[in-house]
């Protein structure tokens, strides 16, 4: 008598559907747009106005460069104090390759990001492999970059810079369709309004995707109610700024830079073994050593990142300017410093993502916009972005606390 053994069926998991919020990582946001909210209403909507968003785009573009660098640097555990001299010493050096030299602006660009580079090198060599801490290996090159900007420009401005390298800072995409009615809007460029609903497209895409992955493995995912609600808000949001910036003069070329930059530091932080390291690196530095990460590797190469991403706001601070002074990026790196922490990167490194930092310096630009377009003296602006800096910090230490008090 043949026994016959039915296969084994294995058991569908269907993962858990959850409706909560995460204040560590959607607190940043949620305060955004609370910020928004209110300066909005204090300017009587003239904080959305688009010749308004897209100057705070422009104005603001070379920190959130910086704050692309800066993030990553914070989650291994380290700082970045010289980024602002970096910033100015490779903006004087654009300028005399591009001014006193005559050389073609794409060599001069190449040349001055390769300088930027070995910038990077060098402070990372002594952070990395001589074991200086990065607090005062940067902090001497706050001081040394400073003093070679100085010595550069001999204490006096140069320009005027090419025109393809002021309208990368200042121009915008031409208008390669024509304008659409928008009804009591008036008249929006079509080409900016086409890309903005393909990135639309494309995030919906790759949410759904992320949202199917998680489920083939089992893990919480939200409710689709959820889901789509997240995603209708935010595509609203994006399109606003998109339909905003058609109706004034399309998409500013900084800002088409700045999106490449953030999708590429996402995925090199999320999806690669770097990115992986970087992380391991900051969260546990004992433990990423003996899993065989190559700690001092690691360290060195996002300094020589930090140093091009610096060399590129100095071009784009430069350029927006016309001229390299010799006080260029002062305090540049504290506001990248101060956007990483308020975007949810933790103190002692191992958290944070590249758009909080994104987020964070946003938020610093609405702030200062705001209160400028009420008048507002510096010191109140700068009394305010303390303060908003302060209790970033102390949510992330309390939220911290309390995750070690549920365990």
């Amino acid at each position: 008598m043949t026994t016959v053994v039915e296969p084994a069926v294995e058991p569908t998991v269907t993962p858990p559907t959850r409706f909560s919020v995460n204040l560590r990582q959607s607190g940043i946001y949620i305060a955004f747009a609370a910020i928004v909210v209110f300066f909005t209403i204090l300017t009587d909507g003239a904080l959305l106005e688009p010749q308004n968003l897209s100057n705070m785009v422009i104005q603001n573009s070379y920190v959130l460069i910086l704050a692309i660098g800066m993030i990553l640097i914070i989650i291994a555990g380290h700082i970045d104090l010289s980024a602002g001299s970096v910033v100015a010493v490779t903006g004087a050096l654009a300028a005399v390759l591009m001014v006193k030299a005559d050389l073609p602006w794409p060599l001069a660009i190449l040349i001055t990001l390769v300088a930027g580079a070995a910038i990077g090198a060098w402070q990372g060599f002594w952070i990395a492999y001589f074991g200086i801490p990065a607090f005062i290996v940067t902090l001497a090159g706050m001081l040394i970059f400073r003093a070679l900007t100085m010595m550069t420009l001999s204490n006096q401005g140069i320009g005027p810079f090419a025109d393809d390298v002021r309208t990368l800072a200042n121009g915008f995409i031409p208008g390669f369709l024509n304008n659409v009615g928008l009804g009591p809007l008036g008249g929006a460029d079509l080409f900016t309004l086409l890309v903005g609903l393909a990135t639309v497209a494309g995030i919906i895409a790759v949410q759904w995707r992320a949202r199917r992955g998680r489920i083939r493995y089992g893990q919480a995912v939200d409710s689709m109610p959820v889901f789509w609600a997240k995603l209708a808000g935010s595509s609203l949001v994006l399109m606003f700024v998109v339909v905003q910036l058609a109706r004034f003069k399309n998409l500013p070329w900084v800002l088409v830079l700045l999106a490449v930059l953030v999708l590429a530091y996402t995925l090199i932080s999320q999806r690669t073994v770097f990115g992986r390291h970087i992380y391991a690196v900051g969260g546990n530095l004992q433990a990423a050593n003996l899993s065989g990460v190559k700690v001092k590797s690691v360290t060195f190469w996002i300094f020589v990142n930090m140093g091009i991403l610096s060399a590129i706001a100095g071009i784009i601070f430069a350029g927006r300017l016309n001229l390299a002074g010799p006080t260029a990026g002062n305090a540049f790196e504290l506001d990248a410093i101060a956007a990483a922490f308020i975007g949810g990167a933790a103190v002692q490194g191992g958290v944070g993502k590249v758009v909080g930092a994104i987020t964070g310096g946003l938020i610093m630009a609405v702030i200062s916009n705001g209160m400028s377009l009420n008048s507002a003296p510096p010191d109140q602006v700068m009394l305010v972005k303390g303060i908003v800096l302060l209790a970033a910090v102390a949510f992330d230490v309390w939220a911290k606390r309390r995750a070690g008090r549920a365990r």
